[in-house]
């Protein structure tokens, strides 16, 4: 009777084949270019990522999902725009089943992440961010963890190893070195690459602002479709995490952000020392692994670029096979086995 409904059960069998592919990439060792598993895997075998919990960590109320043995070594999962902490459905199960606790929260803007006043400010400059993981960690009474993100999130994991290097075991950053500064991203670029950050530009208007609000889930699949060009999502993968859109503060964090990026919006005080060292271009000295998907259709530098940043233990890797920018999500198996390496290499 069990081995009738686990055969017949196509959650249970996709599940063994993404673990199977973690372990035989485990097995092989790390490699610069991996073809990525399961990628066509669709939403259904997502296992469910638990319920949500809520702590007071600095400024936020954050939302989050606590999966693991509360004992295991802790790894924190950092979503991106326009994404949510479904980005790590398939990934935590697989870090889950290594005996790691894995924590991953909505950034401020997202979920059931909220300000715990409404005098706050709506702050998304890149120091807030970083600060919001080691609030978390400290909310959490989490000395000590592996950091890994992509998008706003790998930038977050990279300032947290950057500026808190005694508070990150390792790290891993789809597309690499992401600390910027306002002055730096002041530089104009080649047209083709100006062109690659026309949300940017719109967003900087009050047009874009009001259009982003009129039509977040319309203009968030979008952004999808052109920064994954070649992955088949369907419509309850995209659903899922749209309900994190909905957030009261989402529009006005995501607006800030990309203002702020370009000096057209203030920054709190308060991060100003922070901010001064991150302009400096801090390395990063924890065992680190890049990564990036063979289709990325978002904004990235070539690893080339960053290499030097990178001082401690190192690999980057170039997962084939069509991924695109929400790595995590469309390679699981190949992420999750570079968390774990990465784990190993501290």
């Amino acid at each position: 009777m069990n081995e009738q409904l686990e055969i017949a059960d196509p959650r249970r069998r996709e599940f063994v084949q993404v673990a199977a592919a973690v372990a035989a990439t485990l097995m092989a060792g790390a490699g610069t270019v991996q073809t990525a598993a399961a990628r066509t895997m669709p939403s259904r075998a997502a296992a469910p990522l638990g319920p949500i919990k809520q702590v007071d960590a600095g400024v936020l109320k954050i939302g989050y999902v606590d999966m693991g043995p509360a004992s295991g070594a802790p790894i924190l999962l950092f979503h991106g725009w326009p994404y949510d902490i479904h980005a790590f459905a398939e990934v935590a199960p697989l870090l889950v089943a290594k005996g790691h606790r894995v924590i991953i929260p909505h950034l401020r803007g997202h979920g059931t992440t909220v300000f715990r006043s409404a005098s706050d400010p709506r702050n998304a400059q890149q120091a807030a961010l970083g600060a919001d993981g080691i609030a978390l960690m400290d909310a959490l009474g989490i000395r000590q963890a592996v950091v890994a993100g992509f998008d706003w999130g790998a930038r977050t994991a990279d300032i947290m190893a950057a500026l808190w290097p005694e508070r990150c075991k390792a790290l891993v950053s789809v597309s690499g070195y992401l600390i910027g500064s306002q002055a730096g991203n002041a530089k104009p670029l080649p047209p083709a690459q100006e062109l690659q950050w026309w949300y940017q530009f719109y967003f900087a208007t009050e047009r874009g602002k009001a259009g982003y609000a009129a039509n977040t889930n319309a203009f968030n699949r979008q952004i999808w479709q052109l920064a994954s060009p070649q992955w088949k999502f369907d419509d309850a993968t995209f659903e899922r995490s749209a309900a994190s859109f909905a957030n009261p503060d989402h529009v006005a964090i995501v607006i800030h952000n990309y203002r702020w990026r370009l000096g057209l919006a203030e920054g709190e005080r308060k991060f100003d020392d922070l901010e001064a060292k991150l302009a400096a271009g801090p390395p990063i000295t924890i065992p680190s692994i890049t990564m990036e998907g063979d289709a990325n259709g978002a904004p990235h530098p070539d690893p080339t670029m960053y290499r030097a940043k990178f001082t401690g233990p190192y690999d980057h890797r170039l997962i084939t096979g069509g991924i695109g920018h929400n790595l995590p999500q469309e390679a699981p198996a190949a992420f999750a086995q570079a968390v774990l390496h990465a784990a190993k290499l501290a």
